[in-house]
């Protein structure tokens, strides 16, 4: 697992900023005082931690690990061409039907499932995404807050999660909720982009993606693309987390800096573009939806492509229809042997179908040509977990987690996994891992106090547990020392901080 400092730090931020609360109850640095008047790339990682966190709260983030893992290996392509160490920039995909992606302080960019959608080309999906990224490394959010000396960063914070979460889960009261606790609408336009702001967001942007390797001109091709949906009128999302109105002179613009742009002689889309399309439309779908007979009728053309014959699958296990869908993907995996996500899908089929042995075996053999892919192995784990085999699902995840940086709901599936598997200190020792990802250090304590109690430690064990309740306790007792202070310097000064 990884060092938890950095990570402990941004959580004590999340117990000290409850959503939504007034200005006075956060402990983050107040651009009003001429103290706090620099915004550090720490602060703009703990305010986009917080708000993260809020999303996941609000069940508004696509936690499938097929889809994460796509849209992140495909952002860190963009974001390598970043300045080196700025950000260690983190891309999600949100449960929105609505065209846009926003970026957050801190290097965390989303992508509504909608935009993935529309998109034709993964070059226009790299070119959303290497728009945002620019945004942040630009550290356009940063500057906007700054440049207003009235504004506090946690009140900015609020702000833009309230709005954000708000527009994401369909909820006016919550994004009116979050205004007004900014003094008003004014407050969104403190952190608008400017038009020189997205005008250098797309010319960053777009360096970032020819030289990532993908068709500079995807970005203006999907300028068009927003110009049709929305004309020059706002959307139905919130302005504050959108880019200004996509105009003609942009656009103009942005397809005479592709031109200028070196672009590949032969670019061919990823398999794992397409696929992942269909997975999201199947994973959307509402019940009512006929989901079923879109793919019937899209097989119906001649010569369907892989992606149609993958979503058909996918819908057939969605419907409850297992066999059928593990029929449909046994001679895809043999035209196809080296998409994964053809493994993962058939393991899965067999185990919904009740075809245990075929579906580990599934899973076993795709382990071994694909080791440590993170979505196979979490599915493999699971497969592990329900078929009675706990102790070998512990063991592949934290293999797995020990090389690669699980998310929280990784981090959940492994305590899990000990706890099948009868390792309870193990299992405490997770939960408590995953209570610091969520931002909750007293909870995380207490998890941490049950692992060192749990019988049968072994010497290694019981000296990483109580490491990490010590960490824990430190970082929570430096916090108490803090707000006494500012406490007493608050009765001292008898008027608290200006806004």
């Amino acid at each position: 697992m990884r060092k938890l400092s950095p990570v402990i730090a941004c959580a004590l931020l999340a117990t000290q900023a409850p959503a939504y609360a007034g200005p006075a109850d956060n402990d983050l640095p107040d651009i009003g005082n001429p103290a706090g008047s620099i915004v550090t790339l720490d602060d703009e990682y703990r305010i986009g931690l917080m708000i993260m966190k809020q999303l996941r709260d609000q069940n508004a983030v696509v936690e499938d690990p097929e889809v994460q893992e796509y849209i992140q290996e495909l952002g860190s392509k963009l974001g390598s061409q970043a300045p080196e160490r700025q950000h260690h920039f983190q891309y999600f995909v949100v449960k929105d039907s609505s065209i846009n992606a926003f970026a957050l302080p801190g290097g965390f960019i989303g992508c509504n499932y909608g935009t993935i959608l529309a998109t034709t080309s993964e070059s226009q999906l790299a070119g959303v995404l290497a728009h945002e990224t620019a945004h942040v490394a630009q550290r356009h959010i940063a500057r906007a807050i700054q440049a207003e000396s009235r504004q506090s960063l946690a009140t900015a914070a609020e702000v833009l999660a309230g709005i954000l979460i708000g527009a994401v889960t369909g909820s006016g009261q919550v994004a009116e909720a979050s205004v007004a606790a900014a003094q008003g609408l004014a407050a969104q336009q403190q952190i608008n982009f400017t038009r020189d702001n997205e005008y250098e967001a797309d010319r960053v942007g777009m360096g970032y993606l020819s030289h990532a390797g993908f068709d500079p001109r995807g970005m203006p091709d999907f300028f068009e693309t927003l110009q049709r949906r929305y004309g020059y009128a706002e959307s139905r999302v919130p302005k504050m987390l959108l880019d200004h109105p996509v105009t003609s002179d942009r656009i103009a613009e942005a397809r005479g800096r592709a031109a200028q742009l070196e672009r590949p002689r032969k670019l061919n889309d990823s398999v794992g573009f397409a696929l992942i399309r269909e997975r999201l439309r199947v994973l959307t779908a509402t019940e009512d939806t006929d989901i079923r007979g879109y793919y019937t009728r899209r097989l119906e053309m001649r010569n369907p492509p892989l992606s149609d014959q993958y979503g058909e699958a996918l819908a057939m296990l969605a419907r409850g229809h297992a066999t059928d869908a593990a029929e449909i993907l046994e001679p895809l995996i043999s035209q196809h042997e080296g998409v994964i996500q053809l493994h993962s899908a058939l393991g899965q089929a067999q185990m919904a179908a009740g075809q245990v042995n075929d579906a580990l075996g599934t899973f076993a053999h795709a382990e071994s040509l694909f080791p440590r892919n993170v979505p196979l192995s979490v599915h493999y784990s699971e497969a592990l977990i329900n078929s009675g085999h706990a102790k070998d699902a512990h063991s592949l995840l934290l293999d797995l987690f020990n090389n690669v940086e699980p998310t929280p709901a990784q981090i959940r599936l492994t305590a899990q996994a000990a706890e099948a598997a009868g390792d309870h200190g193990d299992a405490y020792y997770y939960m408590g891992e995953y209570q610091i990802e969520n931002g909750q250090l007293p909870l995380a304590a207490h998890q941490y106090e049950l692992a060192l109690a749990a019988p049968g430690l072994t010497l290694i064990q019981r000296e990483r547990f109580q490491a990490r309740l010590d960490e824990i306790r430190e970082f929570l007792a430096a916090e108490r020392r803090t707000q006494r202070e500012r406490q007493a310097d608050n009765g001292e000064g008898g008027g608290g901080r200006h806004q």
